[in-house]
């Protein structure tokens, strides 16, 4: 399978990745979101600095990235290289999503144009597996929402759904051996990026959901 075609599945779906749509949602509003709130570029930070309208919107947007890299490697698949290049074509077609998926998912959590610095990849992760897992995302998100409602901490219900997603996909896909570590490691990734917030849990200052609007 022709190198070429893998560099520029990695390399497109990076830049769409790396667009930082918190950063720029808050910047037309002549805000640095860096600065405010938790300092995440994400759609939480988004939320509470900006308002849920505006959080929403770059949380629908960061989701988009990861859709749109994956569905845009696989149409790019599908009509500019001949299936003789593919090799097995199942095969290709699904290694090149999944590598779209990874560098999306990369490109969101160290986006080029932040000095390497982004969001923690939720949302984003959530918009790659609607495409390529969407029963596995079903049941992270089930398990998001139920550990926020228990919990009242975003936090907590988006590590327990980093769990959750490579879990489920190594139940429903036990022979797909590539995903299901791609899985793990982009579960792993997540919890990585969640450290301050396993820090201020741990010391009792993390935020709970609505908790801004309660002391105001």
């Amino acid at each position: 399978m022709p190198v070429l075609s893998y560099i520029l599945t990695a390399l497109g779906a990076y830049l769409l990745g790396s667009i930082p749509t918190g950063f720029l949602a808050a910047k037309a509003k002549g805000i640095d979101i860096r600065s405010v709130g938790s300092g995440n570029i994400g759609a939480t930070n988004a939320m509470r600095v900006l308002g849920k309208p505006a959080g929403i919107a770059v949380l629908l947007m960061d989701a988009l990235k990861g859709f749109g890299a994956v569905w845009l490697c696989q149409v790019w698949l599908c009509y500019s290289i001949p299936p003789q290049l593919l090799g097995a074509p199942l095969a290709g077609f699904e290694t090149h999503s999944i590598i779209a998926g990874i560098f999306a998912v990369l490109g969101h959590n160290y986006t080029c144009w932040l000095k390497f610095k982004g969001g923690k990849g939720i949302a984003t992760t959530a918009g790659v597996y609607l495409a390529l897992a969407p029963w596995a995302l079903l049941v992270g998100l089930v398990v998001f929402i139920l550990a926020v409602l228990i919990t009242r901490y975003v936090s907590v219900g988006s590590i327990a759904a980093a769990i959750a997603l490579p879990a489920t996909v190594w139940i429903m896909s036990p022979n797909n051996l590539l995903l299901g570590i791609v899985t793990t490691a982009l579960g792993a990734l997540a919890i990585y990026k969640h450290k301050s917030n396993l820090r201020r849990l741990m010391a009792g200052t993390e935020n709970r959901l609505g908790q801004k609007k309660e002391t105001k």
